[in-house]
C-alpha cells in the first residue's frame, strides 16, 4: 500500500495538519571552534537538517516554508549559517568549519539526520556528507557547479566580491554577486528600493565563504570523480527543467560523481526555491 502523506490531504486539509504540526523550538549550539549556531527546530520523526545558500537564512529565504511542510514527517533543523542572522562568526574562515557547524547539529539531533541543501548550500551539504559519518542521506537542489563551456566561470567574479567586502563596499558586494549568478541589471536596481535590500546587505560579507565552498568547481572543467568517492550514502541530485542547460550538466555530472546518487529533474522549477514542489519528493526520498 503506498504510503500516504500530508500532501495527499484533500482541499485545504493539508495547510490545516501542518500548521498543526509540533511547536517551534528555537536554539544555539556550540560548534568545535567555539562559534554559536542559532538553530530552529519543528516536527517528529527522523532528523532532517537544511542547509541554505548564499545571502540566505533562517530570517530570509524559503527554508522556514519548507520545514513547516516537512514537519509532519520529520524532526527540521533549520539554522543560519556562520556571520549570519543570529549565528557567530569566528574567523579565519575555512569550509572545514562550516561542516563542524553541521557536525554540532547533528550532535543535537542525536548523532544521525538526512540532509537537504540548496545551491552553495549543496555544495556544502556534499562536503559534509564527505567528511562526517551521521549523515544517513543527502538531497542536493542545484549545486552551482561549472562543468563546460556553457556560461563563464567564476574566478575574476569571486576576487571582485572579496575585494569589496574587505573594503566593506557591501551593496557593491551584493551586486556583484547578484550580477554573477546572472540576476538581470533592472530586477537589481529594483531590489534595491525594498526592504529586502538590507537584508542582503546585512550578511553581504559571508559571500567569500559561498565561493570558498563552490569556485574549485566553477571552473569550467569536469568534476573529480574521486573527490567524493567516500559518500557512498544514498544521494538524490535534482534541478530544475527551466534552468539553464550548464546547470543541469554539471548536476548531472554530480549525480554521476557519486557512488550511490539518483539523478532527477524538476519539470517547471528554476534555481528559486518553491517548497511545495520540492517536499513531496524529500518524503519520498528520506522515508524510501
Amino acid at each position: 500500500m503506498q504510503q500516504m502523506t500530508v500532501f495527499d490531504a484533500p482541499g485545504g486539509r493539508a495547510a490545516a495538519i501542518a500548521q498543526a504540526a509540533t511547536s517551534l523550538f528555537v536554539g544555539k549550539v556550540l560548534s568545535q571552534d567555539g562559534t554559536t549556531i542559532a538553530y530552529d527546530r519543528i516536527g517528529n520523526g527522523p532528523s532532517v537538517i537544511l542547509v541554505d545558500g548564499a545571502l540566505c537564512y533562517r530570517g530570509m529565504g524559503q527554508s522556514g516554508q519548507l520545514a513547516k511542510l516537512l514537519a509532519l514527517h520529520f524532526t527540521v533543523f533549520t539554522y543560519d549559517r556562520r556571520g549570519r542572522g543570529a549565528s557567530g562568526d569566528t574567523p579565519p574562515y575555512a569550509v572545514e568549519r562550516e561542516v563542524e557547524d553541521i557536525a554540532a547539529l547533528l550532535s543535537k539531533a542525536g548523532g544521525t539526520a538526512f540532509v537537504w541543501g540548496i545551491s552553495s548550500g549543496a555544495a556544502l551539504a556534499i562536503e559534509a556528507a564527505n567528511r562526517l559519518s551521521g549523515i544517513k542521506k543527502v538531497a542536493l537542489y542545484e549545486a552551482p557547479f561549472i562543468v563546460d563551456d556553457g556560461r563563464s566561470t567564476t574566478g575574476r567574479d569571486w576576487v571582485r566580491i572579496g575585494e569589496a567586502v574587505a573594503a566593506d563596499r557591501r551593496t557593491d558586494a551584493v551586486k556583484l554577486f547578484l550580477k554573477s549568478v546572472g540576476i538581470p541589471g533592472f530586477f537589481v536596481a529594483l531590489m534595491r528600493l525594498i526592504p529586502i535590500w538590507s537584508k542582503l546587505k546585512a550578511i553581504a560579507h559571508t559571500l567569500p565563504y559561498d565561493g570558498a565552498i563552490a569556485q574549485d568547481n566553477q571552473r569550467g572543467k569536469p568534476l573529480q570523480v574521486s573527490r567524493w568517492a567516500s559518500v557512498t550514502v544514498p544521494a538524490l541530485v535534482m534541478d530544475g527543467g527551466k534552468s539553464r542547460a550548464w546547470m543541469r550538466h554539471a548536476n548531472r555530472s554530480l549525480a554521476a560523481s557519486l557512488p550511490n546518487a539518483q539523478y532527477r529533474t524538476l519539470e517547471g522549477q528554476t534555481h528559486m526555491l518553491k517548497p511545495k514542489a520540492h517536499a513531496p519528493l524529500f518524503v519520498e526520498f528520506f522515508n524510501g
